[in-house]
């Protein structure tokens, strides 16, 4: 069973999918692929779950400009390329950013190979099933300039302000 819960931001309405133990997605509604989820909307339960306490505190925390702290627990399912990443996105620091060329030249160096695609890195950032608690928001294109935000440039920009101070 996939439960289903959402959260009032300031930048709008966030949706979050659990197993019942674990977070499995988190996402604002308005974000593109909030439509592909939606035609699934009639198979999730609305429940109170001890998970979604916690995201609704890491949350209230994170809108009010301190830095939250540990992720729920999250459950996520990805190719082992894409899981790498993740893992690399949620050791960003709260409030910087790093560059798609950043993590791809760790990748490419943890791999022992030459050039790892900054491409690549984007479309595995691309596919964070958890916006926000994974902080994809953080990664910014060559020079710091703000690209590839599922949820709008505007909202990544507001949320790089928001953990700036």
């Amino acid at each position: 069973m996939i439960y289903g819960h959402r959260y009032e931001s300031p930048l709008g309405t966030v949706c979050m999918e659990s197993d019942g133990e674990a977070l499995c997605g988190l996402w604002f509604a308005d974000q593109e692929e909030a439509a592909a989820k939606g035609a699934d909307e009639a198979a999730r339960e609305e429940e109170t779950l001890p998970v979604f306490a916690q995201a609704d505190s890491w949350l209230d925390a994170y809108f009010a400009g301190e830095e939250p702290g540990p992720v729920p627990k999250l459950r996520l399912e990805g190719t082992p390329f894409r899981r790498r990443v993740w893992e690399i996105l949620q050791t960003i620091p709260y409030g910087q950013t790093v560059t798609y060329g950043q993590i791809a030249r760790q990748l490419a160096e943890e791999r022992g190979i030459e050039r790892m695609s900054a491409q690549a890195v984007g479309g595995a950032v691309g596919h964070n099933p958890v916006s926000l608690m994974m902080p994809c928001h953080r990664v910014v294109g060559v020079g710091g300039k703000l690209t590839g935000y599922a949820g709008g440039i505007e909202r990544k920009a507001a949320l790089l302000a928001l953990e700036r101070g």
